[in-house]
């Protein structure tokens, strides 16, 4: 069953997300959208089990992992598309604490207000040994340097965020960038990301890709360790005053186990 979501701001995402589903359908979107997955795949194909949660502008994306219950995110029921959907504000996760073994924000933190929020969010349920895929447009890519001169239509119109901006926002969240992935390297005029070109660029990480894909994990943090010192210097004081360096220390073995067993009558 879904989650009713309550937001004032539930009709304007979901516009945000009807005019970027229509993107994702055409050849421009379908070849970004493949390049992607292709990214994703080997992150997430060897997790079993637990739960995951996608929050994508896209088709989902994470149709070849092995997780059992995998659910995705709709800001209203309008904009939903499947059961397994989970509607609610962004910033407002109707999850538990550390639930998810993966969580993917696909596009979002480009179009939402309070995008920072959202990552907070994401952060809170994701779990220690889980892992946070975040995906985003390059603006250092061939298509993000060509991005001002584009019409004000999606995808071109959103906030596209450094990945320095990123790894600083995690930091914040107390998660930690451990691998970012380019995806589809293509000219600003072709709509195709073509099999060579991507190839190369994948095999050398070329940071000149029309997306990335930051993977992330919270920071472990261990216990401090609290030292014991031996070797005290000074004499430790018993329970009736005398020390263990006293003079009935020096006493010869049998009057000190008379004086002891004095002591217990």
């Amino acid at each position: 069953m879904p989650f009713m979501s309550n937001s004032p701001n539930a009709p304007r995402l979901a516009h945000s997300l009807a005019e970027a589903r229509a993107y994702w359908q055409t050849d421009a979107g379908r070849a970004l959208w493949d390049a992607q997955r292709a990214c994703l795949g080997p992150v997430v194909e060897g997790r079993k089990g637990g739960h995951s949660l996608e929050m994508g502008m896209a088709p989902p994306l994470m149709t070849m992992s092995g997780i059992a219950h995998q659910v995705v995110w709709a800001p209203s029921r309008e904009a939903a598309q499947s059961e397994s959907t989970l509607i609610c504000p962004p910033e407002q996760l109707a999850l538990p604490d550390r639930c998810l073994d993966v969580m993917v924000i696909h596009h979002w933190l480009e179009y939402l207000p309070d995008a920072h929020h959202t990552l907070q969010e994401a952060a809170r349920v994701t779990a220690d040994n889980g892992v946070l895929v975040l995906f985003g447009f390059n603006p250092v890519g061939l298509n993000g340097l060509s991005r001002r001169w584009r019409k004000a239509e999606y995808p071109w119109q959103g906030q596209w965020r450094t990945l320095n901006r990123l790894r600083d926002w995690l930091a914040f969240v107390d998660f930690e960038v451990e691998r970012v992935d380019y995806c589809c390297f293509r000219g600003p005029m072709s709509t195709t990301c073509r099999e060579r070109w991507e190839r190369l660029g994948r095999r050398h990480n070329m940071p000149l890709g029309e997306s990335y894909m930051i993977q992330a994990q919270r920071r472990q943090r261990h216990a401090p360790i609290q030292r014991v010192k031996f070797g005290l210097r000074t004499p430790v004081s018993s329970s009736i005053g005398a020390t263990r360096t006293s003079a009935a220390a020096r006493l010869p073995a049998g009057k000190r186990c008379i004086e002891k067993d004095s002591e217990r009558e």
